[in-house]
């Protein structure tokens, strides 16, 4: 089955499962996935998507700004066009563009630059900080938060995603977590620390939700 939404034709996959609600989400910006009961007719999930075309419409406009966004190299918050030439044996930027062998190549040279610079960033940082305990620094693409500061084992993890975001949002946030060992809240005191040591936090916060 296909229907049209924002005047692309869309491939509509229906799994039928022991639900008694109907969820849809897009797999991919021509598939709507949809998930229902065993006993939901097709008429009946066409209903459904015509009812909430509005909102589907919403939904396909955010999965296709992130296919476009994967199809391109962040770096420092600045954006290049992918070059693969099958020969390059170091990646390197030439102008908009970023030129590598291959995916995996340029995906090892990520998370070369994550460790090498975010390591950099928090050793710079912490000249700044005093009676911070010795930490294990830890880096991992997270889905829904920055940075993770664990008091129990002294671990500091930290979104791999950041090397894609300007260079002072990846200061921020390692600010953030540092300042998590004098408060393990988010209370005023925390707020306080974080401030002294990045004045302009809030801007920052609402960079990183919005970019």
């Amino acid at each position: 089955m296909q229907v049209v939404i924002l005047d692309k034709y869309i491939n509509v996959e229906i799994q039928r499962k022991s639900n008694k609600n109907l969820y849809m989400r897009f797999k991919d910006g021509n598939t709507l996935s949809v998930t229902c009961g065993y006993f939901t007719t097709d008429s009946y999930v066409l209903n459904i998507i015509n009812k909430n075309i509005k909102d589907l419409e919403k939904m396909l406009k955010a999965k296709l700004a992130e296919e476009e966004k994967e199809n391109d190299f962040y770096y420092l918050g600045r954006k290049y066009n992918i070059v693969y030439d099958g020969v390059t044996k170091n990646v390197y930027f030439d102008g908009n563009d970023v030129i590598a062998k291959d995916e995996k190549t340029l995906d090892k040279f990520y998370l070369s630059e994550v460790k090498r610079l975010f390591t950099l960033e928090v050793n710079r940082c912490l000249e700044y900080f005093q009676d911070i305990p010795k930490f294990t620094l830890k880096f991992r693409n997270m889905k829904t938060r920055w940075g993770v500061n664990n008091r129990g084992n002294n671990t500091i993890t930290l979104n791999t995603l950041l090397l894609k975001k300007d260079l002072d949002l990846l200061d921020y946030v390692i600010i953030h977590e540092l300042c998590h060992f004098y408060e393990a809240n988010h209370s005023d005191r925390f707020w306080a620390h974080v401030e002294k040591y990045y004045p302009k936090y809030k801007e920052a916060r609402k960079r990183l939700r919005t970019n």
